[in-house]
C-alpha cells in the first residue's frame, strides 16, 4: 500500500518521543505529525501545544479512528504493544511499534499474522539499522573487509545501579514484568541483539543464565548468554545493571583483525589489523529515529524499496531474549507477560 503523504499520530507520547523520535515524524519529507494521545489528557495536550500538533486524544481508539491519521506509531510500554498494533492493524493503518516489539515472542507472532492477513504493513523501532554509525561499521566489515572473515563476537554491557531504581513502592515500569517483560536487558539489551541480527544475519541458537543480585527490583539485573548465528559465527554476550563503571562494547574478531564500538552513544569505531589501529567517528543525528523513519516513509509513499527494521527482525530479537530467560523465568515464577 503506498500513499502520497504519511500523516502520524502517537500513542504514548512519552519522554521517548520529545527528541529521540517526535521531531522526526515532522521533519522527514512527505511526513507529518498531526495527533497524539496519552491517558493523562493534560500531558497529551502539553505535547501538543509544545510541539505544534494539531490535535490531542486520551484515548488511543480516538485517535486510530481520526480520518486525517492515516498511520500510527506505538510509544507506549510493552504491555500494549500487541494490543494497539492489532487495533491499528484492524483500522488498515500502517503501525510503527516500539522496541521490544511486545512482551515475548508468541505476541510478536501475534502483530505478524494480523498485518499480513490484513496487508498492513508492520515496523519496529530498531532505528540503529538505519543510523550512520552501523552503516560504516557494515562497510567495515563486508565491504572493505578490514578485519578477515568475521569469527567471533564478544558483547558487554556494565552500568553502575541507577538511584531511579532506589524505592521499591515506585520503580519504573522498565523492571516492572507485567509492563516491560523483563528487565533493563529486555528493554535495552534488544537494541544489541538487534543490531547483531542485522550485521551477521539471524541469531539461530542462544541459551543463557539470569540472576538478581542486588535485589533492588523484581526482574533480573545480571545476563550472561551463548549464541549462535545461522553462518557458523559464535557469540558471548554479559550485561550487569549493578556494576563499579560503565562499559558498553561489541568486539567482533575476524581472521585478520578486530573491530570494536558500542551499541549506545556515539564513541569511535575502533578497527585493529596488520596496518595498526585506526579509529573512526561518526556521530548520531539529533532526532536519532529519523533516519529510520524516514526509510519507512519512503517505503509507505513508494519512493524506496522495504525499510530494515521489519516486524520478522524484531520478532527474532524477541525470540532470541525469550531463550536467554526462558530459565530464569521458570525458576522465578515470572513467565513473560506475567
Amino acid at each position: 500500500m503506498t500513499t502520497a503523504a504519511i500523516r502520524w499520530g502517537i500513542i504514548g507520547c512519552g519522554n521517548v518521543t520529545e527528541v529521540k523520535s517526535g521531531p522526526g515524524f515532522s521533519k522527514t519529507p512527505n511526513s507529518a505529525l498531526v495527533a497524539v494521545m496519552r491517558r493523562d489528557g493534560d500531558k497529551a495536550r502539553d505535547y501538543a501545544q509544545r510541539h505544534g500538533v494539531p490535535r490531542w486524544y486520551d484515548d488511543a481508539a480516538a485517535l486510530i479512528a481520526d480520518p486525517e491519521v492515516n498511520a500510527v506509531y506505538v510509544a507506549t510500554p510493552p504491555s500494549t504493544h500487541k494490543q494497539y498494533a492489532l487495533m491499528c492493524i484492524a483500522a488498515g493503518k500502517p503501525v510503527y511499534v516500539e522496541k521490544p516489539m511486545a512482551l515475548d515472542y508468541a505476541e510478536c507472532e501475534a502483530i505478524i499474522d494480523a498485518g499480513r492477513k490484513a496487508g498492513v504493513p508492520v515496523f519496529v523501532a530498531y532505528y540503529r539499522r538505519a543510523l550512520p554509525r552501523f552503516g560504516k561499521v557494515r562497510e567495515l566489515i563486508f565491504d572493505e573487509q578490514a578485519i578477515g572473515t568475521p569469527r567471533i563476537v564478544n558483547v558487554v554491557l556494565h552500568e553502575p545501579h541507577h538511584p531511579r531504581y532506589h524505592d521499591p513502592k515506585n520503580l519504573p515500569w522498565h523492571v516492572r514484568p507485567e509492563i516491560s517483560g523483563g528487565g533493563i536487558f529486555m528493554d535495552i539489551g534488544c537494541h544489541t541483539l538487534d543490531i547483531l541480527d542485522w550485521l551477521f544475519g539471524p541469531i539461530v541458537s542462544a541459551s543463557g543464565q539470569a540472576s538478581n543480585q542486588l535485589g533492588a527490583y523484581p526482574v533480573e539485573d545480571t545476563v550472561a548468554m551463548s549464541f549462535a548465528f545461522g553462518n557458523g559465527m559464535l557469540g558471548t554476550g554479559l550485561w550487569n545493571f549493578d556494576s563499579y563503571k560503565y562499559h558498553d562494547e561489541i568486539e567482533v574478531v575476524g581472521d585478520q583483525g578486530r573491530i570494536s564500538f558500542a551499541t549506545f552513544g556515539d564513541g569511535p569505531i575502533r578497527v585493529e589489523n596488520a596496518a595498526g589501529v585506526v579509529e573512526h567517528k561518526v556521530a548520531n543525528p539529533t532526532h536519532i529515529q529519523q533516519p529510520l523513519i524516514e526509510t519507512i516513509v519512503a517505503e509507505l509513499t513508494g519512493h524506496a524499496g522495504a525499510s530494515p527494521s521489519t516486524p520478522e527482525s524484531g520478532a527474532r530479537t524477541s525470540w532470541v531474549m525469550d531463550q536467554v530467560l526462558r530459565d530464569y523465568r521458570r525458576l522465578t515464577g515470572q513467565p513473560p507477560g506475567m
